[in-house]
């Protein structure tokens, strides 16, 4: 498989993880928060991130509930998703995120990182553990 670098997202109404990764080494890093709100993504941080990185595909999370069922963000991020394909012509792929959060928590309370900085980690490093799970499921295969 040709080596491919992916940008993940961790959708949320306030803020948006973004991670980086790549499929030849087969690790995600966080990057960046992006803001967002009421009136939707800063869309323009986003594509300055899409720019810069010149991803080949996308991966954001689909969030669910534990039984499998979906929830009100469920909607939400694939509707995320479906903006992202439309704007920037690239294969979005959805990463069930379940548990992403609390494996980006035990992250940082493992790395030392004062809890007081937690909010402002802990959606890039959601988007991290949602890459690092694509990665990991797609080590053989093709995107």
């Amino acid at each position: 498989m040709k080596a491919a670098t992916l940008l993940a997202f961790d959708y949320g109404t306030d803020a948006i993880g973004v991670a980086v990764g790549s499929t030849h080494s087969g690790l995600a890093q966080d990057l960046t928060t992006v803001r967002s709100g009421t009136r939707g993504p800063d869309w323009e941080h986003i594509a300055r991130l899409i720019e810069e990185w010149q991803p080949q595909a996308l991966v954001v999370g689909l969030p669910r509930n534990m039984d499998d069922s979906d929830n009100p963000m469920t909607h939400a991020a694939r509707g995320f998703a479906d903006i992202l394909t439309e704007r920037y012509h690239l294969a979005v792929h959805m990463v069930d995120e379940r548990l992403t959060t609390v494996a980006a928590k035990n992250t940082l309370v493992e790395s030392g990182v004062p809890g007081r900085r937690h909010k402002a980690m802990l959606d890039r490093f959601a988007a991290k553990a949602i890459l690092q799970t694509f990665l990991d499921e797609h080590a053989l295969g093709n995107l």
